[in-house]
């Protein structure tokens, strides 16, 4: 279907910085911006990065393919 393009460490980064940006929609300064966090949360799920093909990125170390 598609190959993982997203490795561990980045997955790992992409969903805490995707926890923080959804929490400042609550806690923080209380604005909508906060919920562009969802992006990064669910490109750490999925393990897949469509900006990462243009510019040939690949973080992954297998670059297994998706089921």
């Amino acid at each position: 279907m598609f190959k993982h393009n997203v490795g561990t460490v980045d997955r790992i980064l992409r969903a805490l910085v995707g926890l923080v940006l959804i929490s400042l929609a609550f806690i923080g300064p209380q604005t909508l911006w906060g919920w562009i966090g969802v992006v990064p949360l669910l490109t750490a799920v999925a393990g897949y990065c469509p900006a990462y093909g243009p510019f040939g990125l690949n973080t992954c170390r297998t670059g297994r393919t998706g089921a």
